[in-house]
């Protein structure tokens, strides 16, 4: 394609992203504002939860010429009950509006510390500083404000909703824990996040005890690096089973699954997928991408249909929810309902791809 060509394509992809980002965190906050908003408590890997933060945010960083580094202070559990999504959203938040104020070649921070062990539970603090734009001292008091922004021009400059922090504070909040921000104009910023999490008592084997001590090294060493999983499928010549009411969604799809060398059949809803899917012999698909919503049979109910079959592959082929349904509770409706994974519109290629490269199995 011609160079204009592609600078408007970059320019509709960067728009779109936008508005997702913006639906997303009004969303958030009516829900947080309805009180439908609710916290799981669940075992999480301590060092996985960093890990994913870290991927992310040494990414953004790398592309802006920005300095990151992630440290651990004192000792932390390997793993600990709560609701590790949520928090990390809260770090996201914080994390990504540091790297947007902080120009380039200055340095952005995460320190971990334990600052109390009582009654198997841990009060942990995450320190997120930054040498960017700082704020103001009479703007500090309005930074946890829904819509708040110091300078108008904000919002088109570096892309805000102005709910990213008060989102945060809210969710910090709700798990009665705290959030403070200091900052100097011209000199940077710093915000504290204090959570208190159960401890957790499952006797993990001494391999897994061992993870983030040497994710700690490999932090203070280089820095984090997202590793490839070994082993992963090749999708060149799978065939997927595409569940997809809507037209032009089917056609994006297809698309996206040629880039590579997939093939794939259509059916219009969840009935035909279940039609399609008992006609053929087993092993004939690699994996069913299924929407969720859809007339005459939706996603879930066609996911149960499948797995309720008689047959070798019903029970192990892939199942992958396409949706734009994306809060915790549709995820575990998901899951309940059989399906291996759950990836939300508008759905990003080489996600897809990974989901898909990790659950085929020959």
């Amino acid at each position: 394609m011609s160079d204009r060509t592609r600078e408007y394509l970059e320019k509709i992809d960067a728009s779109a992203e936008h508005l997702l980002y913006l639906i997303n965190d009004i969303l958030d906050m009516s829900r947080i504002e309805s009180g439908e908003l609710s916290l799981k408590n669940e075992e999480f890997s301590f060092c996985g939860f960093l890990k994913a933060i870290n991927t992310m945010v040494s990414g953004q960083c790398s592309d802006k010429g920005l300095d990151y580094q992630c440290h651990i202070q004192g000792e932390v559990d390997d793993y600990y009950i709560g609701d590790d999504m949520k928090l990390r959203q809260v770090l996201i938040n914080i994390l990504g509006n540091t790297v947007k104020f902080t120009p380039e070649g200055g340095k952005v921070s995460l320190t971990v510390n334990r600052t109390a062990h009582y009654d198997r539970r841990s009060t942990l603090q995450f320190r997120v500083a930054d040498t960017g734009i700082g704020m103001s001292r009479e703007f500090l008091p309005h930074i946890f404000d829904a819509f708040s922004q110091e300078n108008s021009s904000s919002t088109s400059k570096y892309g805000l909703s102005g709910l990213g922090m008060a989102i945060a504070k809210n969710i910090v909040e709700m798990m009665n824990g705290g959030i403070e921000a200091e900052s100097e104009k011209g000199r940077g910023s710093v915000f504290t996040v204090t959570v208190t999490l159960m401890d957790c008592e499952t006797d993990h084997s001494e391999a897994e005890a061992t993870v983030l001590e040497e994710f700690r090294s490999a932090m203070i060493r280089k820095g984090i690096k997202a590793s490839q999983e070994a082993g992963r499928a090749d999708l060149t010549g799978r065939r997927v089973l595409l569940a997809e009411d809507v037209q032009v969604n089917t056609e994006i799809m297809m698309m996206v699954l040629q880039m590579r060398q997939m093939e794939a059949e259509h059916a219009e809803n969840g009935r035909i997928a279940v039609e399609m899917f008992a006609s053929h012999e087993p092993g004939y698909y690699n994996a069913v991408l299924m929407d969720m919503r859809m007339p005459e049979m939706d996603g879930l109910e066609a996911s149960r249909a499948i797995r309720a079959m008689d047959r070798t592959d019903a029970k192990t082929i892939p199942i992958i929810a396409l949706t734009a349904n994306a809060f915790d509770e549709d995820v575990q409706r998901s899951m309940q309902a059989g399906l291996n994974a759950h990836l939300t519109k508008p759905i990003q290629p080489e996600k897809l791809f990974e989901t898909l490269e990790r659950l085929i199995r020959d």
